[in-house]
Parts: structure tokens; C-alpha cells; sequence
């Protein structure tokens, strides 16, 4: 007789597309924090976090609370016809917050290409410039724009079709890659020479660690010339924070770690807890830019998601998750370097705060830890421009000892098939 996961498996692949790719071969029926139990009762421990949305875990109690209060008000009435208090008071917190100079201003919607789209049409319309500039293995989202944004084809643009034009590609400097500072200014004063004039370029829009494209973390002087560069040209610098955000790196956004500043910043995933949410914060007169009626969404700025948003900012600063980041992550890279030392396939690892990646020699061998792992009941994610670096992204909030049994998982798996 077949299992609960294998006939749900049968209906899956009668009822959805191939093109939803889903790792998983079992199925959640409840969480709790850092734990997943599957509909046949099997435990995991979460080192995913639904891609970096659960920094302080499932379900969370004052976040479950916050959500059913809500509930028993109103669940909708579109922001830009009835507004509502809880709206405006996150907006006030997030200025308050966010590493922006001056006074800030914030605007919610849904998702993360959401945000990053409406950063986009806010750095047109603020410049009047249609360019725009990204960074190879980027990943910004899959709609369209957002697409034609991400530094990868495969799986995002592949089959797809023409991309929007007006976005070009620099190169990301990453010390293990041998692409240094000045070969990443350099990428980009080669686009302004050879693909577009600079004061045709609206913004440039990086992560300060990139996601997908394997947690590598922005030199600081690469962000200094950036800005400078960005102000000599009249050009609005973007910091998409999207999966960084919300005390992933040991701080609140990833860019409180840098003495530079960013005109706008995205932000969503853990922003909502597990509640789809989004937002741009930025400068005021910046955000002023778009006419009204040019931003928006049905859905955008939910009443439900933006309730699940404020218990997160009290969940963040009370228990002091951002401590909590840099000291998970200080005991996660300890293990890590062991696994440098003990085995010959570590080529990278990369770490701020929480925000921790380990880079093996191929997608292969990724791959087999990932699959040690999973059948020893943890679950992690590999990212990459080949696919061949392990991130971890669990809940801030894992309790310890259930750090530690992860971290043992990932002891016996380097050395069952490393060593």
C-alpha cells in the first residue's frame, strides 16, 4: 500500500505543472519554531525557514496572536480605498529603523518582486532615466522585470522569452571567485561606455549579500565606491534586502552594517513571518516621486500580513534575535571550518551573522549532504550559481539543543561521505 507522501506525490503531479519545482517528496501537516512533522508523523528539523521568511520560526505565539486579533477586526479593504491605522504605524516603524539617510518613507505590498518592481518604477520616476543596473548570480524575483534583473538564466529565464530591456549585468566582487573590487567598478564603468550612458541609468540595485547566488557579502569599499559613484552621476542606489533582512546578518537589515547608505531598500520574506507582505523604504522625496495612484496593489499592505509584521518587529527586539544571529552563526562557522580541515571538498565559507554558506567543489557533492541530511530528518537548502553551496537559513528563535542535533546531522554526513 502506498505511504500518505507517495499518493499525495501521484496527485501532485496529476494536479500542478513541472514547472512549480518542489524539492520535498513529503508533505507538512503542522510546525512549530524549527520543527516540520510531515502527514506520516516524521520530525524535521528546519534549517530553511521557508527561504529565509522564518527568522523567528513557525507559528510563533505573540505572531499567532497578533494574526487572530486581526482576524476578528477585518481581513481586507484594499489600503487605497479604506485605509487602516496598523498600516501607517508599521510604516512609522520601519522609517524609524531602517538605515536610510534623512527622513524616510515606506510603502507596502505583497512579495519580494513586488517590492523590487516598485523600487524600480519609483527610481524612474524620481530620476526620470529608464536604465537600469544589476549584478551577475543576483536574484530578484520572477516576474518579469525581476527576470530580466536576476543574474542567472537557469531555471529563472530559461524558455522564457525576450526579457524587458534597459537592465545590464556587472560583475559582483567576490574575493573566492578572484572578481575584486576594482573588477567590479570597472564592469560597471564598462556598461556605462559600451551599453548605456550613465545619465540614462535610473538606479543600480544590489543585494548586499546575495541570496540565491550564494550568500556572497559586499566588500564595504565596493558599497563606498558605489555610492560615490552613484552620486556622480546622479544614479539611486537600491539595496535589495529581500531575503537579508530582518536580523538574518545580526542586525536588523544587512545594511546596518555599512557606514553607506542606500536611496531605497526592498524588503519582504521574514518581514511577515510566514505572512505575505513586502515593502520599499526609502528616502522621502525619493518615495514622493510616483504620482498618486502609481503605487499600490489590491493586496498590498494586507491587514492580516501587516499585523503578522509588527508582532515580528516586537519578537525581533525582545527576544534580541539579532544577538542571537551572531551567535548561532559564530557556532555554525566553527563547525563549518572542521569540515575545511577534515575533508578536501570546502572551497568557501562565507558568513555574517546568521547568514552562513559553505562551498563545496561540486553541485554534486551539495547535493549529497543535502540528501544525508534530509533522510536523517534535517532540512537544508543549496544555492549557487552551480549549485554547489549549502545555506542555512534556520529560525533565530531553534532552541539550542535542537541547533546542536542539526549541527550533529551535519557532523555525520561530512564524515560518512567525506572523509
Amino acid at each position: 500500500m502506498d505511504s500518505k507522501n507517495s499518493a499525495l506525490n501521484v496527485r501532485k503531479q496529476q494536479a500542478t505543472p513541472r514547472g512549480v519545482g518542489v524539492m520535498c517528496q513529503w508533505y507538512a501537516e503542522k510546525a512549530e519554531n524549527s520543527t516540520i512533522w510531515d502527514i506520516e508523523g516524521n520530525k524535521y528539523i528546519d534549517f530553511a525557514g521557508g527561504i529565509a521568511v522564518l527568522n523567528t520560526g513557525h507559528c510563533h505565539p505573540k505572531i499567532i496572536a497578533a494574526v487572530t486579533e486581526q482576524l476578528t477586526k477585518f481581513t481586507h479593504t484594499a489600503y487605497q480605498v479604506v485605509p487602516y491605522e496598523s498600516y501607517v504605524s508599521l510604516a512609522e516603524r520601519i522609517n524609524e529603523r531602517a538605515p536610510i539617510e534623512g527622513t524616510a518613507k515606506t510603502s507596502f505590498f505583497s512579495t519580494g518582486a513586488e517590492a523590487v518592481e516598485n523600487a524600480v518604477k519609483i527610481a524612474r520616476s524620481h530620476t526620470g532615466r529608464h536604465g537600469i543596473v544589476t549584478f551577475g548570480n543576483g536574484f530578484h524575483g520572477r516576474s518579469f522585470m525581476t527576470m530580466a534583473m536576476t543574474g542567472k538564466t537557469a531555471p529563472y529565464k530559461r524558455d522564457f522569452g525576450v526579457m524587458p530591456a534597459g537592465v545590464f549585468h556587472a560583475r559582483y566582487p567576490v574575493e573566492s571567485k578572484g572578481i575584486t573590487v576594482d573588477d567590479a567598478i570597472q564592469s560597471i564603468e564598462d556598461i556605462f561606455a559600451e551599453d548605456i550612458a550613465a545619465h540614462d541609468v535610473a538606479a543600480i540595485v544590489l543585494e548586499p549579500v546575495q541570496g540565491e547566488g550564494g550568500f556572497n557579502v559586499v566588500p564595504a569599499d565596493f558599497l563606498k565606491r558605489l555610492r560615490t559613484l552613484c552620486d556622480q552621476h546622479g544614479i539611486l542606489l537600491i539595496a535589495d534586502e529581500v531575503q537579508s533582512g530582518f536580523a538574518r546578518t545580526g542586525k536588523l537589515f544587512a545594511m546596518n552594517h555599512y557606514e553607506t547608505k542606500a536611496d531605497l531598500i526592498t524588503m519582504a520574506k521574514s518581514l511577515g513571518g510566514g505572512f505575505p507582505i513586502s515593502g520599499v523604504v526609502g528616502r522621502a522625496e525619493v518615495m514622493d516621486a510616483p504620482n498618486p495612484g502609481g503605487l499600490g496593489g489590491t493586496y498590498a499592505g494586507n491587514p492580516v500580513a501587516v499585523a503578522a509584521a509588527h508582532a515580528v518587529i516586537d519578537v525581533i527586539e525582545s527576544e534580541d534575535l539579532c544577538e542571537r544571529a551572531n551567535v548561532l552563526g559564530a557556532e555554525l562557522v566553527s563547525v563549518l571550518n572542521t569540515f575545511k580541515t577534515t575533508t578536501n571538498v570546502v572551497t568557501d565559507i562565507r558568513a555574517i551573522g546568521s547568514m552562513v554558506a559553505i562551498e563545496l567543489e561540486t553541485a554534486d557533492q551539495a547535493k549529497a549532504i543535502q540528501n544525508f541530511a534530509m533522510e536523517n530528518g534535517l532540512l537544508i537548502l543549496t544555492c549557487g550559481r552551480n549549485g554547489n553551496v549549502i545555506r542555512f537559513l534556520y529560525p533565530l528563535t531553534i532552541p539550542t539543543e535542537q541547533f546542536h542535533e542539526g549541527l550533529d546531522i551535519l557532523k555525520q554526513g561530512f564524515a560518512t561521505l567525506f572523509a
